[in-house]
């Protein structure tokens, strides 16, 4: 029989860790379709629902769940509201979420209540806000676990999930930068208007719980960049609350040696990111993606906190003026060696293996507390 996989996406991030695991599941034969909604269908973003829509042999479902300025609370609702519409006219097999977003959390509570077998991708993280109050939810809700460390997966199991349900697979994004992008920097300078050959890169995200301070933390760390003299590509922040401090930190950034993106084909940022001298901000490309490419990272702020640790990775505050220019003048083109603590590229692999196994079909929907001890 052939299965039926759901991949739930919001965003332009999750897309690009659930690609390589939706590629693996249709080249194996089962069928693929894809949920997307969030910020994919909104132009600010860049309409990235039409990088899904490239996805070849897929289904694709679209659902509006928000508009500008709608609070999170909202969302959640709007798009319950829908996924639950969705789920009984197209019940999958096992529908697939993402980390920490709002869309994920609606969804997986949606499959919980309606006994549809659900996985979680990439739970068991620890970072600094709501995020991770959201990603254990997930993990809650969820019947399997696809996780990208053991560390990871032991503090699922510390949830109470049973060690069966629990597959370490490691990031799935890496399988992507494990492998040539099949483009060349030129090709993506060209297609984005980037003008400079020496430059780092800059993704700063709003932090829910710090909304009201994203303005002030914004002007301070774009400003330090601008005071060093450097070029940088910026990558558009996500929707959260706090998002529209810091497009207007943006926007007051010349324009000669700041490149402002909204989003990018994920084959094209990850040869942007092994052409790039630095990487700073607050994503997760920063604290995952950077250090298994050997590109030196600057955490700011709160977000990532406690997320990962690596010889190439360094932390700062927003406005702590002083290590963001030791971390420019003392980092800028260094290539650090590889750090493989989130996998070597083979997580879709290892994702399709689990699926293929009877034992992962024939687990109990009815879910039990599982005390480790």
């Amino acid at each position: 029989m052939s299965r039926r996989i759901l991949f739930v996406t919001g965003t332009r991030a999750d897309f690009g860790k659930l690609e390589p695991l939706a590629a693996a599941v249709r080249d194996a034969g089962m069928a693929v379709t894809f949920f997307v909604t969030g910020m994919h269908l909104m132009d600010r973003y860049g309409r990235t629902k039409l990088e899904v829509g490239r996805f070849a042999g897929a289904d694709i479902f679209e659902f509006q769940n928000q508009r500008e300025g709608d609070p999170q609370d909202m969302i959640l609702a709007k798009t319950i509201m829908g996924f639950s519409d969705f789920l009984t006219e197209h019940r999958p097999d096992l529908a697939v979420v993402h980390g920490d977003r709002i869309e994920a959390l609606a969804c997986a509570l949606v499959c919980a209540t309606n006994y549809v077998r659900s996985a979680h991708v990439e739970g068991g993280e620890v970072s600094g806000t709501i995020d991770e109050v959201f990603r254990h939810c997930n993990s809650k809700l969820a019947t399997h676990h696809f996780v990208s460390s053991a560390e990871a997966a032991n503090r699922v199991m510390a949830l109470g999930e049973p060690k069966g349900s629990v597959h370490v697979i490691g990031s799935p994004e890496l399988d992507f930068h494990s492998q040539p992008s099949g483009v060349d920097i030129g090709e993506v300078k060209a297609r984005y208007g980037i003008a400079f050959d020496d430059f780092g890169i800059c993704i700063f995200h709003p932090v829910t719980s710090e909304a009201t301070m994203m303005g002030v933390q914004a002007r301070a760390l774009f400003g330090a960049l601008d005071a060093s003299g450097r070029n940088f590509v910026v990558i558009a922040p996500n929707n959260d609350p706090g998002s529209d401090a810091i497009f207007r930190a943006i926007r007051a950034l010349p324009k000669a040696r700041f490149r402002l993106i909204p989003s990018m084909r994920f084959s094209h940022f990850s040869e942007l990111m092994k052409s790039a001298a630095v990487m700073v901000g607050n994503s997760s490309a920063g604290v995952r993606e950077a250090p298994f490419l050997g590109l030196p990272s600057l955490d700011i702020g709160t977000r990532q906190t406690n997320r990962a640790r690596a010889p190439s990775l360094f932390t700062a505050a927003a406005g702590d003026r002083q290590a963001i220019d030791a971390f420019l003048r003392n980092q800028w083109g260094r290539v650090h060696a590889s750090h493989r603590a989130f996998g070597e590229g083979r997580a879709a692999d290892r994702f399709v293996a689990v699926l293929r196994d009877p034992a992962f079909w024939a687990r109990d929907l009815q879910k039990q507390f599982s005390d480790h001890g």
